[in-house]
């Protein structure tokens, strides 16, 4: 079944805010907490430290009627940053790949920030773009095995 959740990205703070919002909420995560650690290292990019393997990859939270919030932490040791505008994107599961791909294709034209959709190891299709009204769309479509 298709969903929306928001993603939040935070400056190494995800599991702290994450641990309120599940006081706030009363609910359990939806999965594990991913750690940077747990991801193979990328072609050509340098090590992580000990500190940013530990900040957190992917959190999932329910919280009303359905939606989730998930988070991360943004790794300044990459050049990533957080500031008002890059904090919060729309997530959409799509029930297919044809739809995913329909969806990101439509969404991303005239985008001024792509992330193009690929075959990624924790199993799911996914990309994410900046439309060109400055909205961030991101697409994580299940790949089942």
């Amino acid at each position: 079944m298709a969903k929306v959740s928001i993603y939040l990205n935070f400056p190494g703070t995800s599991e702290e805010a994450f641990n309120f919002y599940k006081s706030v909420f009363k609910t359990e995560w939806s999965a594990p907490i991913m750690r940077m650690g747990d991801m193979p290292a990328p072609e050509g990019m340098p090590a992580l430290s000990k500190e940013d393997k530990n900040k957190v990859m992917h959190v999932a939270l329910p919280t009303l009627a359905g939606v989730e919030i998930m988070g991360t932490d943004t790794l300044e040791s990459m050049g990533h940053s957080t500031v008002i505008g890059n904090n919060t994107t729309i997530s959409l599961e799509p029930d297919s790949r044809e739809e995913t791909e329909r969806l990101f294709k439509l969404l991303s034209q005239g985008s001024t920030e792509t992330a193009p959709l690929a075959d990624q190891f924790w199993g799911a299709l996914w990309g994410c773009c900046l439309d060109k009204y400055g909205i961030r769309w991101m697409f994580n479509f299940p790949l089942k095995k």
